[in-house]
């Protein structure tokens, strides 16, 4: 019984060896831009660049296979912080991917909600809680507005929700050459 222990540990020890040797000798690194250009991007995995996630876009304008001012969610700023990293010409937002700038969230109506779940399966970012068979809620906070909520949802008790303009929220509007200059 002792020899059977023994060996077992002897076994462990040394495929823990092998195996840790292998993870440190096959070390794959990512693209560290790709990684600060995933950083810069707002993580809202909306797909309105064309692409299904912000990774897979920092990926594709790193390959150089998609140009710097699809992400409208990130805005001008976002364009702009692109542009630095990379040093390259800063480019306008394509105003193609933008709709309103306004943030935006899912409402679920309880009433019709049969909580089948096909919500929380498309969600990318997991604003959506709720179990089988029951009423689901969208953490508002956590909502991209990306909207691939409502097309698998089979009763349609899924709506979209503009935030109100106010004046708490209102900021004027810069030009782009407004800010480099006041720092010059």
């Amino acid at each position: 019984m002792i020899t059977a222990i023994t060996s077992m540990a002897g076994l462990a020890l040394i495929f823990g060896l092998i195996l840790s040797y292998a993870a440190f000798r096959f070390k794959v690194e990512g693209n560290p831009v790709v990684e600060k250009l995933d950083e810069l991007l707002p993580q809202s995995q909306c797909g309105k660049c064309g692409y299904p996630g912000c990774r897979p876009y920092a990926e594709a304008i790193i390959n150089a296979n998609a140009l710097i001012n699809l992400c409208s969610p990130g805005g001008e700023n976002t364009v702009h912080s692109i542009a630095d990293l990379l040093n390259r010409d800063f480019v306008p937002l394509d105003q193609s991917t933008v709709v309103d700038n306004r943030k935006t969230w899912a409402v679920i109506d309880e009433q019709k909600c049969i909580g089948c779940t096909l919500c929380i399966q498309a969600c990318p970012v997991d604003a959506i809680v709720g179990s089988a068979k029951q009423m689901h809620t969208v953490i508002t906070a956590e909502c991209t507005g990306c909207e691939k909520c409502l097309p698998p949802c089979p009763v349609a008790c899924i709506t979209m929700v503009k935030e109100t303009p106010s004046l708490a929220l209102w900021h004027w509007p810069l030009p782009c050459g407004a800010i480099s200059q006041k720092a010059a």
